[in-house]
């Protein structure tokens, strides 16, 4: 690799193995919360599940937030102007804080008429879980804004291991906080809802505190001293709300789904359930790499370096193809001594394995190209075009399909996996189109 290049491989890895092992982490922990919680039973396992489709869009509306701090940080870093950089950052926390505690009241106002209105008549059993999952991890939504955010700063300085640090001893601390709780004092869903939300307020606060020394060239002090910069909170919102909006519409379509899926009884809910969480464990690696491209994408325009940009673009592709490969038969080869291990019952079992073999065959072929490069074009500026192709290739054809096979051709939850295996290799097709044609780099900051 040409010396003059702003990442060597070394500087590349640095970069991306912290994010990766977080994110995967981040996933294993997932699945050992819900192996915990699993052993409670198949309602509390579903009741967990269906609130975290919800939870997990208010997570995405978060992380997309901090996605708008990502690409104007790691600009103004690029360009070596540190103090714009700060006070971008500083509009950052006080948006994430903001947003999360007005939703955080307006969840706990609604919240039961949220879980009707989203699931409609599923199990008495079923739906007391869900209730109290959900009134306990909606007090959680302020640590998961201030987390993302405080996160997203120190990457935009490609400072990808503290964050690393602080997931490791968050994770612990939840899953230790679930045995302890689940095991130890026999809570059920409330011992798995407080350890959660426990672990997401730790995370915020440390990462907050670390952000207040001077060592670090990106740093916030005197929290208490922040005040609104509409012009610079407009600029975040121009790049987050778009990604937003196409994170909070791929979620809804998961939750429209999951409303189709829910009609299927506790056993296919329960199925879906973990396959679902083998799916994340499976992509947190190429995910990994699409977060780091952004910080490098960022970088490299804010130095005005745009070949820069598009050649690491087309190197990460490459590795996503193969941290993808790699997750994905990680992933199916540990499956089925999980779902022993969370005690699922031998229907829910054979289903899961069913459908996790077809997405070890389809992933690693359609997932790189539809993601890897989207973060790309994010980190360039170009998060409308990104918003809308996402967005209309998960309701037109992700959900609709699905939606077709397990209502009206009685495909079962497989149905699910097909829409969105067809989802994927459209979008793929249309973001190698975009990414191909150089339009997609556009002026992200003066």
């Amino acid at each position: 690799m040409n010396n003059n290049h702003m990442f060597s491989n070394r500087k590349l890895l640095l970069l991306l193995i912290p994010i990766i092992a977080e994110q995967f982490l981040n996933s294993l922990m997932g699945m050992a919360d819900s192996m915990m919680v699993s052993n409670v039973g198949a309602a509390a396992l579903s009741g967990v599940s269906l609130v975290d489709s919800i939870n997990n869009l208010v997570v995405q509306a978060f992380n997309a937030m901090a996605t708008g701090g990502v690409i104007i940080c790691s600009t103004y870093f690029g360009q070596k102007d540190i103090k714009r950089a700060n006070e971008s950052a500083r509009q950052v926390v006080l948006v994430s804080a903001f947003i999360s505690f007005l939703l955080m009241f307006v969840c706990l106002i609604f919240r039961d008429q949220l879980l009707r209105t989203i699931f409609g008549s599923i199990d008495a059993d079923v739906m007391q879980a869900a209730s109290i999952y959900f009134f306990l991890t909606i007090i959680s939504y302020p640590g998961i804004s201030l987390a993302a955010a405080g996160s997203a700063i120190f990457r935009a300085q490609s400072n990808t291991k503290l964050p690393m640090n602080v997931a490791i001893v968050s994770n612990i601390l939840n899953v230790a906080g679930n045995a302890i709780l689940i095991y130890g004092f026999g809570m059920g869903v409330y011992g798995a809802a407080i350890a959660t939300m426990a672990s997401r307020i730790f995370s915020a606060v440390v990462l907050l505190t670390l952000l207040r020394r001077d060592k670090y060239e990106i740093n916030i002090r005197e929290y208490h001293r922040i005040r609104p910069d509409f012009g610079k909170i407009r600029r975040i919102l121009a790049m987050g709300i778009p990604n937003g909006i196409e994170n909070s519409m791929f979620q809804f379509g998961k939750l429209a789904i999951q409303s189709s899926v829910s009609l299927l009884g506790t056993a296919a809910i329960a199925a879906q359930s973990m396959t679902n969480i083998f799916e994340n464990v499976n992509g947190v690696a190429g995910i990994g790499v699409g977060i780091g491209l952004m910080t490098i994408v960022g970088q490299c325009l804010g130095a005005g370096r745009k070949d820069e940009a598009i050649y690491y673009t087309k190197k990460m592709i490459v590795w996503g193809y193969i941290a993808i490969l790699s997750s994905c038969l990680f992933t199916y080869a540990i499956a089925r001594p999980v779902t022993i291990l969370a005690g699922m019952q031998e229907e829910s079992a054979r289903l899961c394995i069913y459908m996790l073999g077809w997405i070890t065959i389809a992933k690693p072929l359609l997932w790189s190209p539809s993601f890897v490069i989207p973060y790309a074009l994010r980190a360039a500026g170009d998060v409308k075009f990104s918003m809308i192709i996402a967005t209309l290739t998960m309701w037109l054809c992700r959900v609709t399909l699905a939606t077709f096979l397990i209502r009206v051709v009685g495909l079962g939850a497989m149905g699910v996996w097909i829409g969105m295996f067809a989802d994927w290799a459209i979008r793929g097709v249309i973001f190698t189109f975009r990414f191909r044609s150089r339009k997609w780099i556009h002026r992200v900051i003066d």
